[in-house]
Order: structure tokens, then sequence, then C-alpha cells
């Protein structure tokens, strides 16, 4: 089913808008394709004006920054801890910004948006921070 990201054909009150023009082509949204946790792959998407947006398929590490040593390092993705755009994403591994990922060094939160920038960006976060 194609995504349609125009103009509601109804009111905020609930009453029926009568459309001015026919759907345009650059009204139309994208399939939902969410990164999840595996070997590596992105794709590439044309997007306006000939421009390319390059979204995760599967990704295994992440870029983290420690914000006590002010230093960035490429480390290993574990799991999904959890993940505030919506619960069943920790069970199916899917990062979203916002996302909190278990590394190898310990647990971070994500800053990036793997669907628009291509690359999983993270800030590691102090364990009492992430049980409050």
């Amino acid at each position: 089913m194609g995504i349609w990201q125009g103009r509601s054909r109804r009111k905020r009150t609930g009453g029926r808008l009568r459309p001015i023009r026919k759907k345009r082509r650059f009204e139309i949204g994208r399939e939902l394709q969410q990164a999840t946790l595996g070997a590596g792959t992105v794709k590439r998407y044309r997007v306006r004006g000939a421009n390319e947006k390059i979204r995760i398929l599967t990704v295994s590490t992440a870029n983290v920054y420690d914000p006590s040593t002010k230093k960035s390092k490429v480390v290993k993705i574990v799991t999904v801890r959890e993940n505030p755009a919506n619960p069943n994403y920790v069970q199916r591994n899917i990062i979203t910004r916002g996302a909190i990922l278990e590394t190898e060094l310990g647990l971070v939160r994500v800053r990036s948006r793997p669907g628009q920038d291509g690359v999983v960006n993270a800030v590691r976060i102090a364990e009492s921070a992430a049980a409050a």
C-alpha cells in the first residue's frame, strides 16, 4: 500500500474538504523500512532535487561518543535494550532515534536517525541515568 502525505480530505472539525487537485508525485511517502541488528547493509534513495538519502537496513556497529573522555569510538552493538518509539521494537531489535542500545562499552542512546542519515551515532550514558 502506498503512503500519501498530502492534505487530508477532512477538516479538523470532521467536515469534508473538497479537493482542489488530484494527488501529486511529490506527496508520495516511502514504505517503512527500519534499521535492525545484522551484517550491515544500506539502501540509497533518490530524493527531491536529485539528492540522495542513505537508509540503514541492518547494522552491527555504532559510532559512540563518550562524554567523560570526550572521544568517539566505533563499537559493536550487542542488543537493543529500550526503545521509547515502540516497546515492540525491543523484541525485534529495531533501532530508531532515542533507542537505548547495549554495546561493548555499555549503554548508549542513539542520537542520529538511521533511516535518514545512514549511520548510527550514539552517546554513552551513565548506568545510574539509564536505571532512572
